[in-house]
């Protein structure tokens, strides 16, 4: 018994991805689909830059020497300017450019495809070989040309676009005619009688001719009649490097396909299933319309002389109505052009097709409603559909619901971003830095430190009060001093106000101005502030500018110091002139006994190899409100210990060994807690109760920050610039979207994954603020102070809104798509 049943043909889909011609394509695939089975093979192409060089010669070519034969042609050519040349030169640059597509895809890294592809395939098989890509210039190419098509007479090329879906056919003609609607443009200098003429002749249609139509008369056909075919002749255009296809419709008018789409997409739902453009030069019509998931299409690829498109047409049409199918009628018919080349060089290369590969291609008998050959293309189509869904509706699904999550994710974060910068999140984020400083292992002392205490019980001894300020005396200060000095400390800071003096007591052996003088003394001032010390602290008169250092402090809205202002202009009027602050001052002489120099700059201020940079005024890592950022402010790595100290009185009494003192910064400050000099810091709220310490303290916190830093290479702690805090914060966010849109079954796992996120975002901030050893492996050479709060509340607010999204339009996860019946999801693309 013979089977009378058609051999179904089988489809070749080539996707190539990411790249171009000057730097090749480092994932090519090729997919098989036949008898519901699919095959895919993958591999890559090289660059080949000199193909688009070749290609634009030849196109300059092909339309100087079509010029000067004088064949009409449906559009103008523009040779360039062009001369001398002759069809040997053309015939050469044809050669060249055959050569050189087939030396491409004869490349080792391509023939792992077309090895794979032999053994699937024998040589009467009727193939669909379909190339996708977004380049205009490969649109152009001549694939037929590849040695492929030489071996396997009944292979046909297709054209596709990257992205397409599915056309949503909502009503289909139902009588035995084909229906076409026939345009017939601008024909100036051209004869498109003969187009005509071919569709007059044919049997079983009803056909509708347009002849130089508005563009309203045009609209309203597509929108009011359903249509089988469209067809147009006349003149048409390819403009903006291909991405876009224009046709004269008639003396005065010309439509690009965006300008009349609504009314094409129309005609698409209503059934229409092939367009044909017997004009010139129509990549760009077939880009364009392929984004509205026309089913097929036949244009030309360059310009086209009327012979030819006529030829081309009436072959065609012979070919398809008896019952070829629709590759096999497009190959015969271009093959067929060959026979003109003597007059018409290339014209065998000009027609092509172009494919939505979700579509099986119809045949003249469905057109017409036959019932047996109907159910024939039904079964092809169901079993390739099907087959074709497998791949491309879980590609075109996953691309779609990711960049919805993707953009879901690009807003929240700009929400974020704005919220921040309205401060909204500043309190929250400041009080994070607390508490994953807090969470720091703990450090050694440091040994280069010590401080001189005047405590409460030395002052109530000594019984000293100086001109109505409880405070020591010259004569003590003094002894303090010239005790010290046996000792042999580097550097003596004192963080005690003298812009007073005792009564002159001449019998004093020891005097203060004697002290003050000796070299490796600092003292203190304090500049004018209008707002808040309208008159400022002088120095001592005894002491030069060179040896004197501001204390001003600056605490945070919540009265926390975490900044320390490194440098600093004073006011012209002020009665403190340096510009340089007390723990400046004490760490740079304490370095440059160890030959280490400072380069102290606006931006910078630079010990060695180690710099610290400022925090930029107006808006600097959680600071967001305008908090005053004057001046050169860095921020306080605090050690989470104590530093060594010694009394008052038990320096003076010999009680303390010499070595305690013997080259190191010493500090001599008041810790009385009668006198009100005592500041919050992010370690304040961890005692119990709430203790502010001295701010003697916060000098040795702000000396040891910068001698630990240089010498010992321990992280200064900065900020990110702004554009990197925005990255950062998106890319959590996108994590969040992303894992939330993966992960399946209920809303607790969802939750538990944002909970996890979160998580593992606080423990990255905190090391990175750290900026600790961590074993033998130095984790961050400088700490930063990452967006915590703003990247947590992005992390929840981008997993809420993907939640939304997935519930509100019922798409799967990534992880279900797979599991879903692959032609109900080509139904919702």
């Amino acid at each position: 018994m013979t089977n009378n049943k058609p051999q179904m043909s089988k489809l070749v889909i080539f996707s190539l991805l990411g790249g171009d011609l000057n730097q090749g394509f480092p994932i090519v695939t090729a997919q098989l689909w036949h008898n519901n089975q699919l095959f895919k093979i993958t591999g890559s192409l090289p660059a080949i830059p000199e193909l688009s060089e070749l290609y634009r010669r030849w196109k300059l070519l092909y339309e100087a020497i079509h010029q000067r034969l004088g064949n009409n042609q449906r559009i103008k050519v523009h040779s360039q300017d062009i001369t001398n040349i002759s069809v040997n030169d053309f015939d050469e640059v044809c050669r060249q450019l055959q050569t050189h597509i087939n030396a491409w895809l004869k490349s080792e890294s391509f023939q792992n495809i077309e090895r794979q592809l032999r053994t699937l395939l024998s040589r009467d098989d009727e193939i669909r070989v379909i190339f996708e890509t977004n380049i205009a210039l490969l649109h152009r190419l001549p694939w037929h040309l590849w040695d492929f098509f030489e071996d396997y007479p009944k292979a046909e090329l297709a054209l596709s676009n990257h992205e397409y879906a599915s056309p949503q056919v909502v009503q289909e003609s139902t009588t035995d005619r084909v229906k076409i609607l026939a345009i017939f443009g601008n024909n100036f200098g051209i004869d498109i009688d003969k187009d005509r003429s071919w569709l007059q002749s044919l049997t079983d249609t009803q056909t509708t001719f347009l002849v130089q139509p508005t563009r309203k008369e045009l609209d309203e056909q597509l929108w009011n009649q359903n249509w089988d075919i469209l067809f147009f002749a006349g003149h048409s255009a390819s403009i903006a490097d291909g991405e876009i296809g224009e046709i004269y419709i008639n003396q005065s008018e010309s439509l690009t396909i965006f300008q009349f789409k609504n009314a094409l997409k129309t005609a698409i739902t209503h059934g229409l299933k092939l367009a044909i453009f017997n004009s010139c030069d129509g990549i760009g019509l077939a880009r364009n319309l392929a984004d509205l998931n026309i089913p097929q299409m036949i244009v030309m690829r360059e310009g086209v002389s009327d012979l030819v498109a006529q030829e081309f047409l009436k072959n065609f049409l012979v070919a398809f109505t008896g019952n070829k199918p629709f590759y096999l009628a497009v190959r015969e018919a271009r093959e067929r052009l060959q026979g003109l080349e003597n007059n018409f060089p290339c014209a065998s290369w000009l027609p092509v097709i172009c494919q939505n590969p979700t579509t099986v291609p119809t045949t003249w008998q469905e057109l017409r409603g036959g019932l047996g050959d109907t159910e024939i293309r039904n079964e092809v189509s169901t079993q390739s559909t099907i087959s074709l869904a497998k791949t491309k509706s879980t590609i075109a699904t996953r691309k779609g619901r990711l960049w919805t999550v993707l953009l879901s994710t690009a807003i929240v974060t700009l929400s974020t971003i704005g919220l921040r910068y309205l401060g909204v999140f500043e309190k929250a984020e400041l009080q994070t830095f607390d508490q994953m400083l807090l969470l720091r292992p703990k450090e050694d002392l440091d040994p280069r430190l010590l401080v001189v205490e005047v405590t409460e019980k030395d002052i109530q001894s000594r019984q000293e009060t100086t001109t109505g300020v409880k405070s020591i005396s010259d004569s003590t200060l003094a002894q303090l001093l010239n005790k010290l000095q046996k000792y042999q400390p580097r550097v003596i800071g004192l963080d005690i106000y003298r812009d007073f003096a005792d009564p002159p007591n001449e019998s004093k052996p020891i005097q203060l101005s004697t002290e003050l003088s000796k070299e490796n003394v600092v003292v203190v001032c304090k500049g004018r502030d209008r707002k808040h010390d309208p008159q400022g602290v002088k120095p001592p008169l005894e002491v030069p500018v060179e040896r004197q250092g501001f204390t001003d402090a600056i605490q945070d809205p919540d009265g926390i110091v975490r900044r320390q202002i490194m440098m600093m202009a004073q006011e012209p009027s002020s009665v403190c002139t340096t510009p340089y602050s007390l723990s400046l001052q004490l760490a740079a002489r304490y370095l440059s006994y160890e030959n280490i120099q400072p380069d102290l700059n606006e931006d910078y201020v630079q010990f060695g190899s180690k710099v610290f940079k400022r925090l930029k005024p107006g808006r600097s890592g959680g600071y967001q409100q305008r908090v005053d950022l004057g001046g050169f402010q860095i921020l306080v790595n605090y050690r989470n210990v104590d530093y060594q100290r010694v009394s008052l009185a038990d320096v003076l009494s010999d009680k303390v060994n010499y070595t305690f003192f013997k080259n190191k910064v010493v500090l001599i400050g008041v810790t009385a807690n009668t006198i009100s000099d005592t500041w919050s810091t992010p370690y304040s709220a961890a005692q119990q109760p709430y203790q502010e310490i001295p701010g003697i303290f916060i000098q040795a916190q702000m000396v040891s920050q910068i001698l630990s830093a240089v010498l010992d290479k321990r992280p200064i702690l900065g900020v990110l610039p702004f554009w990197c805090d925005i990255l950062w914060i998106w890319g959590w966010s996108s994590v969040s979207g992303l894992i939330v849109w993966r992960v399946r079954h209920s809303l607790l796992n969802k939750g538990c994954a944002m909970f996890a996120i979160v998580i593992i975002l606080y423990g990255a901030c905190a090391i990175a603020l750290w900026g600790v050893p961590f074993g033998s492996i130095i984790l961050l050479k400088q700490g930063v102070w990452l967006p915590f709060i703003p990247s947590a509340f992005a992390v929840l607010a981008s997993g809420v809104v993907v939640l939304f999204v997935q519930r509100s339009q019922k798409f799967p996860t990534s992880s279900e798509v797979s599991m879903q019946n692959p032609a109900k999801l080509d139904e919702t693309r």
